[in-house]
């Protein structure tokens, strides 16, 4: 039990620190990087705010993701984690990376029949699969996670 707390306070430490550089790269530094980005290719400034839109989705996806991993470890740490509250923010990591994984799909679409070179098509379909199999890892284990909680009903109707 010792080392599972110091586990779940070492990870929160880890998400609090990534949501405030998550805050201040939605906020400050992706907003700038298109800007730029409009000002040194003129002839792609139509894509600046496309761009903007996308990335700050997706970053905030990754704040939905901390957030419901910040309510999962507070279940652990009440011995709380095999019950139905536990399945509606894993329902919620699910769902958030299901609308992420959509709008990849889409970036990974248009910039496959725009591009000039593979690469960017090759990162994107390499980036989309790893999503992919993240996605379905979190079925899996929702799954698990369902299993595991019927069968602690079952055990604690029993004793």
């Amino acid at each position: 039990m010792f080392v599972e707390r110091r586990a779940v306070a070492a990870l929160r430490v880890v998400l609090v620190v990534l949501f405030v550089v998550l805050v201040g790269f939605q906020s400050f530094s992706l907003p700038g990087q298109f800007a730029h980005m409009a000002q040194e290719s003129p002839d792609h400034a139509y894509l600046r705010w496309p761009l903007t839109a996308v990335t700050v989705f997706w970053v905030l996806c990754v704040q939905v993701v901390i957030v419901s991993t910040w309510k999962l470890l507070s279940l652990v740490k009440d011995d709380r984690i095999f019950t139905e509250a536990s399945l509606k923010w894993v329902d919620l990591i699910v769902w958030t990376i299901g609308a992420g994984w959509v709008v990849l799909v889409g970036v990974f679409l248009y910039v496959g029949f725009n591009a000039d070179d593979p690469g960017g098509p090759i990162l994107l379909f390499l980036l989309t699969m790893g999503v992919t199999v993240l996605g379905l890892l979190m079925v899996v284990m929702r799954a698990l996670l369902r299993q595991a909680t019927t069968l602690r009903t079952d055990m604690e109707a029993v004793i």
